[in-house]
């Protein structure tokens, strides 16, 4: 499954490249419940994307994103002010005797100040990195739709939570940020054939198991080995990969729109790296049939499907 992905995380990308509208009521409305509390995970390629706004609704957008950091510089300096008093207090301990407390202490504060610092890194930083523009399960992305006529913008959550579902759907069935292929008809009968997607990505990332990367079986007194491989297409290409999405709505809750990547069996090159499941392409000419699908004819969006690039797949260990 792809647990992880590079994608285009500036919406501005898809209105330069697919003439798209953007939803910026939508982003708007996400960074609300942001501001508010709410715990929502947005790269910082998705934030960087309002900087140096031009329009009214983006600069109230940016507007949030400024104040939400300095919020989160706030908290982080206290962290680190906190973890290094901890850490002195820790010290002066185990000058006078070493004690397991004391050094787990001084492990505890020297690990936080750490992550601290590194966040607090990120947040100052304004060079855009690859890693600013990876999503990860639960997290937001710009995805294209079709709407009124128009491919459109929104930024969706990369785990989808079927309409009419209990909030406990995230957890009970935490792997739907994958569609798989041969259960469209099945367990995404209501999303296929009807709210379709696509999402930019640029490279993928797989969980894969050391032993199956290496073409060999488990030896009898090794315990599994996990490892994470990064696989991108040659020649290096943008990926249009066909999701599938849903709007959840509950009274008394925000709306939820979340989405899924469509998956299917590997090439033999994945195979070989270790893996067991493809993210689907689709050709550029096939866009709007498939964001714009026949309900009652299913069998096109298939064809739109089988009818995909097939690029090399190379792979290295992840960083």
């Amino acid at each position: 499954m792809c647990y992880s992905a590079q994608v285009w995380s500036d919406y501005k990308k898809y209105v330069r490249h697919f003439g798209a509208d953007v939803s910026l009521r939508e982003f708007y409305r996400l960074y609300i419940e942001r501001s508010e509390g709410a715990s929502l995970r947005l790269p910082k390629g998705v934030d960087a994307s309002f900087a140096n706004s031009t329009t009214e609704e983006e600069r109230r957008i940016q507007t949030l994103i400024e104040a939400y950091d300095l919020q989160q510089v706030a908290k982080y300096e206290q962290e680190v002010f906190k973890q290094r008093k901890r850490l002195a207090e820790a010290d002066r301990a185990l000058q006078s005797k070493i004690t397991k407390a004391a050094t787990e202490n001084k492990r505890i504060a020297t690990d936080k100040i750490d992550r601290a610092l590194a966040k607090l890194g990120d947040l100052r930083r304004t060079e855009i990195k690859e890693r600013d523009n990876r999503i990860f399960p639960l997290t937001y992305c710009p995805v294209m739709v079709w709407e009124n006529g128009r491919r459109v913008v929104k930024p969706m959550r990369y785990q989808c939570r079927l309409a009419g579902k209990p909030k406990s759907y995230d957890f009970d069935y935490n792997g739907t940020y994958n569609a798989r292929r041969d259960n469209l008809s099945g367990f995404w009968k209501k999303q296929f054939g009807y709210t379709h997607a696509i999402v930019v990505v640029n490279a993928f990332y797989e969980n894969v198991s050391l032993h199956r990367m290496e073409g060999r079986e488990l030896a009898p007194d090794e315990s599994e080995q996990n490892v994470v491989l990064k696989f991108k297409p040659r020649p290096t290409q943008d990926m249009l990969v066909a999701c599938l999405w849903s709007r959840w709505q509950k009274e008394g809750e925000p709306d939820l729109l979340s989405f899924a990547a469509i998956t299917d069996d590997p090439t033999p090159e994945i195979v070989a790296a270790g893996h067991d499941r493809l993210i689907v392409q689709i050709k550029p000419e096939n866009v709007d049939a498939w964001l714009n699908p026949d309900a009652n004819d299913l069998a096109s969006q298939q064809r739109i499907l089988d009818d995909r690039p097939r690029p090399y797949y190379e792979h290295r260990m992840a960083a």
